[in-house]
C-alpha cells in the first residue's frame, strides 16, 4: 500500500528467487528513498522521514494519516502522548471471541464489575450490578459511569442503571478495531473520561456480503449460545455504507450444572439467559470535491431472565424468585464535513439516542405469587458540536496544528416503578462546552539535532458549564520525545471530571425509621428511634481527577516487527459522589459517622426531613412518634470520597515471518499491575481496593501466540486473573487466581469463487475447566467473586462464515 504520487514515475528492480517478504521489499525498494512499515499483513510504503500513507482494501484514492482520527486526540493524523490499546476484528477472530462483551471482559485493564451480566446478589453496588444485560467497559475499576465510551467518536445514550454504555449491543461484523485510551482524557471528550476513553471504529467501506452463524456450549452443561449475523454493503467513486445484523442467543448457566456451586447455591441462576438483536448501519456520501455526509445508527433489543431460591434448602418449588427484563435502545450520528483548502476539515456533528432499560422483578412462595416489583431506567441523549481542525502554520519541525470545537449536550433521565411510586423521578441536565487542542512539532528527524530525531508538545483544554452545578475548566499536556529511532517517551499529565448522575442528583429522598439499638444506639430511653435518610442530593458537585502517565516505547529497526510499550500511570480522585454512611448498625456508636448524625433534631427539622420525606418506611416495630426520634442520619449522597490509583501496563507485540511467504508468528501480550484505595470520608480509614473480593486484582494478563500459514490459523491465548482477598472473613481469606489457555483453529480464504469467501473457526475456551474459587455466603449469593471470574468453564464454539 502506497500513495501514488510516491513511486509515480519510479521503476522497481526484478527480484528473483526464494525470499521472505521483508527481504523481496528491502531489495525492491534499496537505494530508491523509500522505505517501507509493516503493520500485520499490511506493508506501508512512503518516502524516508516522512509519515507513510494508508490506502485501504476499497479506496478509490490513497488517504495520508492527515485524513485519520487516533482516539485520544482531535487532530488527524497525530500522535497522543498517553498509550493506546487496539483490538483489530481479524485478531478478536483468532481467537474466538464472538462479541464485544466478551472483548472487553477479556482485557486485562477493564474491571468486571460495574455493569456486567452475571454479577450476583452478594456484589456492593458501587462495585457492579447487573440490570438487563448489557456489558460496559469499566478502566481501572473506577466505574462504568468514569470510562467514556464512543461509537465511531459518537457520545451515545446511558444505559441502565449505572451511566454505563452497553457495548454488546453493536454488532462485531461491523466494527473495525476498539481503541482503548486508558488515561485521563476529558480535556478532549468532556464528562466521564476519567479512567479513560473508548473507541468502537466502524467499518468505514464494506464491498459484499457475509453470512456468519456460530453454535456452542460449555461442557459442564448451559450457556448454549447461537449467533447469527448478515454483513452487506457497497462502496462507489464517492461514498459506501455498510449494512449488519446480528442475532446472540445464550442459555442459562444454572448452580447445579457446576460443581463448586451445586450444594452451597442450588436453585440459583449463576449467569443469565440473554438474547439480542442488533442493527448497524454507516455510510457516507461525498457531495462535489469538498463536502462529505456521514451517519452512524444503531438500533438493540435484548431480553434476559435469571431465577433465584427464597428458601434455605436452595428449592425453587418451596420459594423463588424470577427476574425479567432487557433493554431497547437507539443510536442516529449525522455528520457533515467540510473541506477548506488541503489541511483544514471543519465539521458538524450531531446524535441523538435513547436506552429503555425494563425489569420485573417476582417472588413465589410455591406458586402462589407474593410479591411484583416492575420498572424502567429510561435514558435519553442529544448533542450537537462544531467543530475544525487543521494546521495553523509550517514550522522547521513541522505543521502547527490545532483543533477548536464547540458544543451542547443533553442528558435525561426518568425512572419508573408504577404509578404512584414515591422512587419515581424524572429529570434532565443540558452543557455547553468548548476545547481547543494544540499539536506543535518542535524538533524533526530531517533537522540533524543530536540526541533528538523528534521532539513534539501536545496541549488540550476544555471548558463546560453546567446550569446549576457549575463550571469546570480541565487541561491536558502531552510530550513525545524520540531520540533515534530504537525508542520513544512519552508522558501526559491532566485534569478530568465526572459530572453526578441524574440518578445520584435527583433520587427522591427516603426515611427508615430503625429502633436506636438497631443502629448502634445505647443508654437511650425505651422506645426511642433513629431515621436514617438516603437518596439524592441536588447541591453535588463535580467529581474531579488528576491523571499522569509516563511511556518508553521500544521498537528496535534491528527486529522488524517487535513492539514492546511500558507505562507507569496514576489516577488522583476527589470529591467521589458517595454515601458517608456505609454501615447503618454503626449510625450511632461510630464516631466517624458523627457529622452526618444530627442529634436531639428540632421538631422543624424532623417535619422537614423525615415527615415530609415521599418515601418512609417503619422499621421501629412501634407507632410512628416523631416525639420519640432522638437523631437524624443522613446517608444521601456527598461529595467526600478520595481514591488513588497508580500501576504498571505493559504491551508487547511481536510479528514476523517463517518458512514462505505465506507463513508468519504473531506474538503479544497486555497485562497491569494495579494498586488502588478510597477514603469515603475525611473521618473514615484509608481502605485498600485492589487486590480485595469485588474489586480488580493487583495483576490481570493476556498474551497471545498466533501462527498463520496460508488460510490457517492457529491461535492459543492464556489469560490470568489474579487472586483477591476476601476481608469479610475474620481472618482474611485468599482467594485463588484462574488462568485459562483458549485454543482456536481458523481456516480462512478470499476471493470470490464457491470454493474462497470462507471463514471457519473451531474454538475451545478455558480447555483445561479452570474454575472460580468458593467463597462464603448464603443461599441466594454467587458463591464465588462474580466480579473477577467467570462461571462458563469450558466452552467449546464453531461458527462459520461465507462471503461473496
Amino acid at each position: 500500500m502506497f500513495p501514488a504520487q510516491s513511486i509515480a514515475g519510479r521503476q522497481a528492480p526484478r527480484v528473483d528467487g526464494v525470499y521472505t517478504i521483508e527481504q523481496v521489499v528491502d531489495r525492491l525498494l534499496a537505494g530508491s528513498g523509500l522505505t517501507a512499515i509493516y503493520d500485520g499483513d499490511a506493508i506501508l510504503i512512503h518516502p524516508a522521514e516522512s509519515t507513510p500513507g494508508v490506502v485501504g482494501a476499497n479506496d478509490t484514492t490513497p488517504t495520508t494519516p492527515s485524513e485519520i482520527v487516533v482516539t485520544g486526540s482531535r487532530i488527524r493524523g497525530e500522535p497522543i502522548a498517553s498509550p493506546v490499546i487496539t483490538l483489530g476484528q481479524e485478531a478478536i477472530r483468532n481467537t474466538g471471541q464472538a462479541t464485544l462483551g466478551d472483548v472487553v471482559r477479556s482485557l486485562p485493564q477493564s474491571f468486571g464489575g460495574g455493569q456486567q451480566p452475571g454479577i450476583g446478589l452478594n456484589v456492593p453496588g458501587s462495585s457492579g450490578g447487573d440490570v438487563g444485560g448489557g456489558s460496559s467497559i469499566n478502566l481501572r475499576g473506577l466505574g462504568s459511569d468514569a470510562t467514556l465510551t464512543l461509537l465511531n467518536g459518537h457520545r451515545v445514550s446511558y444505559g441502565g442503571a449505572r451511566q454505563s454504555v452497553d457495548v454488546s449491543a453493536i454488532p462485531l461484523s461491523a466494527v473495525d478495531r476498539l481503541e482503548i485510551v486508558p488515561d485521563g482524557a476529558s480535556a478532549i471528550y468532556g464528562s466521564d473520561a476519567v479512567a479513560g476513553v473508548a473507541n468502537i471504529v466502524l467499518k468505514r467501506d464494506y464491498q459484499g456480503i457475509e453470512a456468519r452463524a456460530g453454535l456452542g456450549a460449555s461442557t459442564d452443561g448451559g450457556n448454549f449460545t447461537q449467533q447469527y449475523g448478515l454483513l452487506s454493503g457497497t462502496t462507489w467513486r464517492s461514498g459506501g455504507f455498510a449494512l449488519a445484523y446480528e442475532f446472540n442467543r445464550n442459555t442459562q448457566i444454572a448452580a447445579s450444572q457446576r460443581d463448586y456451586a451445586r450444594e452451597i447455591t442450588r436453585g440459583l441462576t449463576l449467569y443469565p439467559a440473554i438474547k439480542s438483536h442488533n442493527v448497524l448501519f454507516t455510510g457516507h456520501q461525498a457531495i462535489g470535491n469538498n463536502l462529505t455526509v456521514s451517519v452512524d445508527a444503531l438500533y438493540n433489543r435484548r431480553t434476559e431472565a435469571l431465577a433465584y431460591p427464597l428458601d434455605e434448602s436452595g428449592d425453587r418449588a418451596i420459594a423463588h424468585g424470577e427476574r425479567s427484563g432487557g433493554a431497547r435502545s437507539f443510536v442516529i450520528a449525522p455528520s457533515i464535513e467540510w473541506r477548506v483548502g488541503q489541511d483544514w476539515r471543519i465539521a458538524l456533528a450531531g446524535s441523538i439516542a435513547q436506552d429503555r432499560t425494563r425489569f420485573l422483578t417476582r417472588e413465589f412462595t410455591g406458586a402462589r405469587l407474593d410479591y411484583t416489583s416492575a420498572g424502567c431506567y429510561c435514558n435519553d441523549q442529544q448533542s450537537i458540536e462544531l467543530s475544525g481542525n487543521g494546521a495553523l502554520a509550517t514550522l522547521p519541525a513541522g505543521d502547527l496544528k490545532v483543533a477548536l470545537g464547540a458544543g451542547y449536550r443533553s442528558n435525561g433521565t426518568a425512572f419508573s416503578a408504577g404509578s404512584g411510586n414515591t422512587q419515581n423521578f424524572t429529570r434532565g441536565q443540558d452543557s455547553a462546552y468548548g476545547y481547543a487542542e494544540l499539536s506543535l512539532p518542535i524538533v524533526a528527524p530531517d533537522m540533524a539535532i543530536p540526541g533528538i530525531s523528534r521532539l513534539n508538545l501536545t496541549t488540550a483544554a476544555r471548558y463546560e458549564r453546567y446550569p446549576g452545578i457549575g463550571d469546570v475548566a480541565t487541561p491536558k499536556i502531552g510530550l513525545i520525545y524520540a531520540p533515534g529511532a530504537l525508542f520513544d517517551i512519552k508522558a501526559s499529565w491532566g485534569q478530568s471530571f465526572r459530572a453526578p448522575t441524574l440518578r445520584q442528583a435527583f433520587q427522591p429522598t427516603g426515611v427508615v425509621l430503625y429502633r436506636a439499638a438497631q443502629v448502634g444506639g445505647t443508654g437511650y430511653p425505651a422506645g426511642s428511634t433513629v431515621a436514617l435518610v438516603s437518596g439524592g442530593n441536588a447541591d453535588l458537585r463535580p467529581e474531579r481527577a488528576t491523571s499522569w502517565s509516563a511511556t518508553l516505547a521500544l521498537h528496535p529497526p534491528a527486529l522488524r516487527g517487535a513492539q514492546l510499550e511500558i507505562s507507569y500511570f496514576e489516577t488522583r480522585y476527589r470529591d467521589r459522589i458517595v454515601t458517608p454512611i456505609d454501615r447503618a448498625s454503626q449510625a450511632l456508636s461510630n464516631p466517624i459517622y458523627a457529622d452526618y448524625v444530627t442529634r436531639n433534631p428540632t421538631a422543624a427539622e424532623i417535619a422537614t426531613r423525615v415527615t415530609a420525606s415521599p418515601s418512609f418506611v417503619n422499621a421501629s416495630g412501634a407507632a410512628y412518634n416523631p416525639v420519640t426520634i432522638i437523631a437524624i442520619a443522613d446517608a444521601s449522597n456527598v461529595n467526600a470520597g478520595k481514591q488513588r490509583i497508580h500501576g504498571v501496563d505493559a504491551l508487547a507485540r511481536y510479528h514476523f515471518q517463517i518458512g514462505g511467504a505465506d507463513e508468519s508468528i504473531d506474538l503479544s501480550a497486555n497485562a497491569t499491575y494495579l494498586t488502588s484505595n478510597q477514603q469515603i470520608t475525611p473521618t473514615l480509614p484509608v481502605t485498600t481496593l485492589a487486590g480485595t473480593i469485588f474489586n480488580p486484582p493487583h495483576v490481570r494478563a493476556r498474551s497471545t501466540a498466533s501462527w498463520r500459514d496460508g488460510a490457517f490459523t492457529l491461535t492459543s491465548t492464556l489469560s490470568y486473573i489474579g487472586s483477591v482477598t476476601d476481608t469479610r472473613a475474620v481472618p482474611s481469606r485468599r482467594i485463588a487466581a484462574m488462568a485459562p489457555l483458549d485454543l482456536t483453529v481458523r481456516y480462512n480464504t478470499k476471493g470470490s469463487d464457491v470454493s474462497h469467501g470462507v471463514d471457519i473457526a473451531l474454538s475451545m475456551q478455558n480447555v483445561f475447566n479452570d474454575t472460580p474459587a468458593s467463597i462464603a455466603g448464603i443461599f441466594f449469593e454467587a458463591p464465588y467473586d462474580s466480579t473477577n471470574y467467570s462461571p462458563v468453564g469450558r466452552y467449546v464454539g464453531l461458527s462459520i462464515a461465507k462471503s461473496w
